[in-house]
């Protein structure tokens, strides 16, 4: 019969041993904040490398796709793109537990974002929110609108928000899915026009009305929006009949930092001609780093950001406004804007001295 082994270590071994244990015991575990700093940080992180990268790896997987075995993927997702084409220019394709993933809240509380209410929404009307500034990749707009986390439903019951992006976003494959999951739709006549008036009343359509141009001008200190003649939003509430409403987001700008050129110089001409062909402007900028906050990278500062959502600009239906009708709502618009800002500036970081530049 065969007994347990017995195995003795020498005793130097031994005392390597306990000493090694009493080490690891002794060590600083990490505490329940270090753990909701990197859920935030990991929280974060995704959001940003979504925006920037899944649209473009997945079309670069799906290429690669055709020319293996596995090509009928491809050829399936091509099939499935095409019948399902029109889909974003009519009210996409939200799903409420995307809106509810428990990742958002890490994802306000790392800056941290909060919404602010000041007035009622009927859900017996439409509404065209102006989201103000446009800043890098409108954090505060996305937060807000998008993802429930910071409590848009409970504070503005039975109203739908949507918020816009760029066209072109929607025909990059998965990425589109993503998008419209969450409640985004193109930033189009037809998109707008179709949640306006055949998705009943309660819908709320944010736009960010300064768009890639007013990037261009995002820095901490600075508040400069893209205004006076982006008018196309309010000749879609007049000929619609929605409420414009005006909302800014406080701390927005200081997201990140970023390398302004100026104007008449070689590289801002490059970056506008960008604009005009791309839609969208190529900002050189940078933020904190994954493991340290005093390193540079691609992840946006701990900055808190306050949206503050306006009084409502009451607007009639008018199927074919004049332009005497549309610059006088467009100037009723303005004179809320800077209201709200005026009125909440010193509350959310600003001073009494700071203006609102509109161009």
């Amino acid at each position: 019969s065969f007994g347990p082994a017995a195995v003795s270590l020498p005793a130097g071994s031994r005392a390597s041993v306990q000493t090694a244990l009493r080490t690891l015991l002794a060590a600083r575990w990490p505490s329940q904040r270090d753990v909701r700093s990197w859920l935030q940080l990991l929280s974060v992180l995704q959001w940003v490398l979504s925006f920037l990268l899944l649209g473009t790896v997945s079309l670069l997987i799906l290429i690669y796709l055709v020319f293996t075995s596995f090509w009928p993927i491809s050829a399936l997702y091509l099939a499935w793109i095409i019948f399902d084409w029109d889909t974003p220019e009519k009210g996409g394709r939200r799903l409420p537990c995307l809106r509810r993933w428990p990742v958002w809240r890490h994802f306000r509380d790392y800056f941290p974002v909060k919404l602010v209410k000041t007035h009622d929404l009927s859900p017996s009307h439409n509404y065209i929110i102006g989201s103000h500034p446009h800043g890098i990749l409108c954090v505060g707009a996305f937060c807000n609108f998008i993802t429930g986390s910071t409590g848009f439903g409970e504070m503005f019951p039975g109203i739908r928000p949507f918020l816009t992006t760029l066209a072109g976003n929607f025909r990059l494959p998965v990425f589109r899915e993503y998008l419209m999951s969450g409640g985004l739709c193109p930033v189009t006549r037809r998109a707008i026009g179709y949640l306006l008036s055949k998705n009943g009343t309660g819908n709320a359509v944010a736009i960010v009305i300064g768009g890639a141009a007013e990037s261009l001008s995002c820095r901490p200190g600075v508040t400069t929006l893209i205004l006076k003649k982006r008018k196309g939003f309010v000749r879609m509430a007049l000929q619609h009949g929605a409420y414009l409403v005006p909302s800014f987001s406080f701390g927005e700008n200081d997201l990140f930092r970023q390398v302004v050129f100026e104007e008449g110089s070689w590289m801002r001409s490059i970056q506008q001609r960008f604009q005009k062909i791309m839609g969208f402007a190529p900002c050189v900028f940078y933020g904190r780093g994954l493991t340290s906050v005093h390193s540079r990278g691609f992840l946006p500062y701990a900055r808190p950001i306050t949206t503050v959502v306006g009084e409502p600009v009451m607007v009639p239906k008018i199927e074919d406004p004049s332009s005497e009708t549309v610059d006088m709502y467009h100037e009723m618009y303005i004179r809320s804007l800077l209201k709200l800002f005026n009125e909440n500036k010193t509350k959310y970081g600003l001073s009494e001295t700071d203006e609102l530049h509109i161009l």
